[in-house]
């Protein structure tokens, strides 16, 4: 009998629900300061900007969820802080903003200070990463909330406001240059570890064709996008998308506009044994996943090998912008 196919609603996140959710809070979210430091985009984007005169400054705030239920798992917490300062940094750079400061929210079960430096480890190494500086944080002891810890933080960055990325300068023509990810990322593991613990594998056996285990692969850190710094001071920048939850649907949040993606970056070997593991559909994996890409830059056709260049090995021009629809090779993301 074939097994049936896993999908990331059914292991108990709905993508759809979760934006019906936003919108309904977005909708009573409408209170926005006037003069100096008021709003300069809507709640939605990847980061809020406020106007401080020549300059912008973005806001995000994000955490690194499930994933460390691996970490517990595993005992082996010190790349969780690069994922919290990942999923936050990246998505400032997203809107073209240079990270500045980050302040952590540490929620524990129980106190436990070697797990607490372990995360610290990690944070530094973020901050470094992202030539951001840590100015402060939380640390909550909630054990009739928490199980375990979770982790999340908040960042802050600048941008001058002429070079702001928002997504208004994409133009039907313009070039999609794919940017690879160190893999899953901080996305998708309600799926990812249902499809493992339902499986005859554990994180504890070895990856096939490595020398080191499932859990490990999975615990890889998010790779962060400090490259887009050089990139917005070279190019002519005219959209930027974080691939995180929802996969390829995230470049909806840059534009209206289609995108044709005619030659996807090869995913990790850990996205197909998940996707083996789960009989997972193909569209479901990239509606879900990052599948190997975790970041897309939008420029005009002549500017796409200075881009690719600057962003790094693996970085490719993948497709373009057309009047309507999100394809990714044979797929139909709509």
């Amino acid at each position: 009998m074939k097994k049936k196919a896993l999908t990331y609603a059914e292991s108990g996140v709905d993508i759809h629900l979760e934006n019906r959710s936003i919108d309904a809070m977005k909708r009573v979210l409408t209170t926005k300061r006037q003069g100096f430091g008021a709003p300069m985009t809507d709640i939605g984007h990847y980061a809020g900007l406020l106007d401080m005169g020549s300059f912008a400054l973005a806001m995000t705030t994000d955490g690194v969820g499930s994933k460390v239920l691996i970490a517990n798992a595993l005992k082996k917490w010190d790349t969780v802080g690069i994922d919290c300062i990942a999923m936050n940094v990246n998505d400032l750079y997203a809107l073209g903003a240079e990270p500045i400061a980050f302040v952590d929210y540490l929620a524990v079960e129980k106190v436990d200070p070697e797990r607490a430096e372990q995360i610290a480890i990690g944070l530094r190494r973020g901050a470094e990463l992202s030539n951001m500086t840590i100015v402060g944080g939380e640390t909550a002891s909630l054990p009739e909330i928490i199980r375990g810890f979770d982790l999340a933080g908040t960042a802050i960055g600048v941008v001058e406001k002429e070079k702001v990325v928002t997504g208004e300068k994409v133009r039907v023509g313009d070039v999609l240059v794919g940017v690879p990810s160190s893999g899953l990322h901080s996305n998708g593991y309600t799926l990812a570890r249902r499809i493992v613990e339902e499986s005859k594998h554990t994180y504890f056996d070895k990856m096939p064709g490595t020398d080191h285990t499932i859990g490990e692969e999975l615990l890889t850190p998010t790779r962060i996008y400090h490259e887009i710094v050089e990139l917005v001071k070279e190019c002519d920048v005219h959209g930027l998308a974080h691939i995180t939850g929802s996969g390829l649907l995230k470049l909806r949040r840059i534009s209206p506009l289609g995108f044709e993606i005619m030659d996807l970056l090869e995913p990790q070997p850990i996205f197909r044994l998940l996707q083996e593991l789960g009989n997972v559909d193909e569209a479901e994996m990239y509606r879900t996943f990052n599948m190997g890409m975790g970041f897309v830059v939008v420029v005009p056709e002549e500017d796409a090998q200075k881009a690719c260049r600057i962003m790094g090995m693996g970085s490719k021009v993948i497709g373009s912008i057309v009047k309507k629809g999100l394809k990714a090779g044979s797929l139909k993301l709509d």
